[in-house]
C-alpha cells in the first residue's frame, strides 16, 4: 500500500473518551480509528456523564470532517488541518483514517479475538502489512499497553494533557529566601508604611522568577507576599500573622507558616481564586471553612457558602441514594460536618446555644452536586471545590467559569490521593489549575506541608 513518512497513531477508545480533541493533537502524524473503537464510542454516547459528553463531541468532530470532505474517498483519509480554527489547540496536518476492510486475525491462540481490546491488537498487527511507517498504539489502559508490548507493538500512553514532566516542578506558592538576601539587596530596597501595613519595593535579578501573590519568607523574621511584579521589580507586603489569637479566623489560629499563608489568601478580598494542596490532616478544609464563615457570617462579604466535590468512592460504591440533591450529597460531605463541629465547638457555649449556632451556620451552607453546575452563575458566593485532584482539566474549567461578580472560588485537594481512572499526578485538574493560575494577580496557591490533625494521623501519612 502507499508508503507514508509520518507515523500512524492508532487511538484506543479511552483516549477519545478522556480528551475528545485528541484527534487533533498529533501534529503532522496520521490517526487511525478501528471499527471496534467506533462501536465502543457508539455504546458510550448516552447519558449525562463527562465521558458521554466527550464521546458525543468526538462523534460531532468526525461527522463534521466527513461532511466537509464528502467528495473525497474515505479510504484516502480525511485531512485534519482544516480543523485548526474549530478546535482549541488544533495544529494537526495529518489525516484521519478508518478501518474500511476486515483484517485477518494475527493474534496468538491464547488471546480470544472476541474481546474488544484483543480485536484492536489484531488490527494493529495487520496494519504492519499495509503501512510502511511506525505504527503506534495509544491507550490509557495499562493492561492493553502491557499486552501490546508483549506482542511487539509500539505502544504509548496519551500524555498530551500532561501539565508537567515532574510533580516536583509544580508551583508551591512560597519561596524561602537565602539568609544573606537583605544584605545583598540593601541598595535595591525601598520601604514605606501605609494604613498600618509595611511594604518593600525590591529590585534585582532574584525577583525575576517570583509570581504575583507568591509568599517569600526568611525562616526566623520575615513573611511577605508579592503584591506587584514588573520584570525584575516587585512590591512586597508584610502579611498578617494569623498565628496569634488577635488575628484568629472564626476561632481558628494558624499552627504553622503554610497555614498562615493560606489564611492570608483566603481572607484577601482581592484574590478571587485560591488553591490549597497538601496531605491529609494539613488543615485545608478547616482553614477554608473558617475563612468562609468569617466572611459570610461576620463580614457579610459573601451571601452564601457553596460546597461541592466529585463523588468518587474510595471503596465499593454504596449505590443509589434517595432524597434531594443535598441529601444525596450528604454522605460525601463528612469532612464538612466534621469541621463544622470543630468550628462551632470553638465558641464553648451551652448545648442549646451550640445547636442554635450549628443550625444558623448550616443554613448558610449549601451542598451542591457537580452534575448540576453546568449553565449556572453564582453571584457573591464562596465556592469550595473539595477533592479537586479527582477532576479533569475540562471539569475544572466548567466549574470555575460558573463564578460571577463578587464570587470567590477555593479548590482543595491532595495530589497523592487520586481515585479517578486515567488521571495521574501530572494530569490532574488540580495540577492544571495551579500551573495555569500562578501568573494571575487575583489568584494564589499554597502547598500545606505539615499535618496538624493529630500525631497519629501525621505519623501515618509519613510512614504508610
Amino acid at each position: 500500500m502507499t508508503q507514508h513518512e509520518s507515523k500512524l497513531f492508532v487511538l484506543d477508545t479511552n483516549v477519545l473518551m478522556h480528551d475528545p480533541t485528541a484527534l487533533f493533537r498529533f501534529q503532522e502524524h496520521n490517526i487511525y480509528l478501528t471499527m471496534t473503537v467506533l462501536e465502543e464510542l457508539d455504546q458510550g454516547k448516552k447519558g449525562m456523564s463527562e465521558v458521554a459528553r466527550n464521546v458525543r463531541q468526538v462523534n460531532r468532530f468526525i461527522d463534521d470532517l466527513m461532511t466537509q470532505n464528502k467528495d473525497l474517498d474515505i479510504k484516502e483519509g480525511l485531512p485534519l488541518e482544516q480543523f485548526k480554527t474549530t478546535n482549541s489547540n488544533g495544529n494537526s496536518t495529518g489525516r484521519l483514517y478508518f478501518e474500511t476492510e476486515a483484517h485477518s486475525p494475527r493474534l496468538p491462540d491464547t488471546l480470544p479475538g472476541s474481546k474488544n481490546d484483543n480485536t484492536i491488537l489484531g488490527t494493529v498487527l495487520a496494519l504492519h502489512d499495509e503501512w510502511d511507517c511506525d505504527i503506534i498504539l495509544v491507550s490509557k489502559d495499562i493492561n492493553l499497553r502491557i499486552k501490546a508490548a508483549v506482542l511487539g507493538i509500539l505502544v504509548e500512553d496519551y500524555t498530551n494533557d500532561k501539565v508537567l514532566d515532574d510533580l516536583d516542578l509544580l508551583f508551591t506558592g512560597s519561596l524561602e529566601l537565602p539568609t544573606e538576601f537583605w544584605e545583598k539587596h540593601s541598595q535595591d530596597i525601598h520601604s514605606w508604611q501605609r494604613e498600618g501595613k509595611t511594604y518593600y519595593e525590591i529590585s534585582g535579578e532574584d525577583t525575576a522568577d517570583w509570581y504575583p501573590n507568591q509568599f517569600i519568607y526568611l525562616e526566623d523574621n520575615f513573611d511577605g507576599i508579592v503584591l506587584e511584579k514588573e520584570k525584575d521589580t516587585c512590591v512586597i507586603e508584610v502579611i498578617r500573622n494569623h498565628m496569634s489569637e488577635r488575628h484568629s479566623v472564626w476561632g481558628i489560629v494558624a499552627r504553622n507558616r503554610e497555614q498562615n499563608f493560606a489564611l492570608n489568601l483566603l481572607m484577601n478580598p482581592d484574590i478571587d481564586f485560591v488553591s490549597l494542596s497538601g496531605a491529609a490532616g494539613t488543615g485545608k478544609t478547616l482553614l477554608t471553612l473558617a475563612a468562609a464563615l468569617a466572611q459570610t457570617m461576620d463580614e457579610k462579604r459573601y451571601s452564601e457558602i457553596i460546597m461541592t466535590r466529585v463523588t468518587v468512592p474510595v471503596g465499593e460504591d454504596i449505590g443509589f441514594l434517595p432524597g434531594t440533591e443535598e441529601e444525596k450529597m450528604s454522605p460525601w460531605m463528612g469532612a464538612l460536618m466534621d469541621n463544622l463541629d470543630v468550628l462551632v465547638g470553638n465558641n464553648k457555649n451551652d448545648a442549646w446555644e451550640q445547636q442554635a449556632t450549628t443550625d444558623l451556620v448550616r443554613h448558610r451552607i449549601k451542598i451542591s452536586s457537580m452534575n448540576f453546575m453546568r449553565g449556572r452563575t453564582f453571584l457573591k458566593k464562596f465556592i469550595i471545590l473539595d477533592e479537586a485532584q479527582n477532576l479533569t482539566s475540562k471539569q475544572m474549567k466548567t466549574l470555575i467559569t460558573r463564578a460571577g461578580p463578587g464570587t470567590k472560588v477555593v479548590c482543595l485537594g491532595n495530589i497523592g490521593q487520586i481515585d479517578t481512572p486515567y488521571l495521574t499526578e501530572t494530569t490532574s485538574g488540580l495540577t492544571y489549575i495551579v500551573d495555569r493560575f500562578k501568573d494571575w494577580e487575583h489568584s494564589g496557591h499554597i502547598t500545606l506541608k505539615r499535618g496538624e490533625r493529630s500525631r497519629l494521623a501525621d505519623h501515618a501519612s509519613k510512614i504508610l
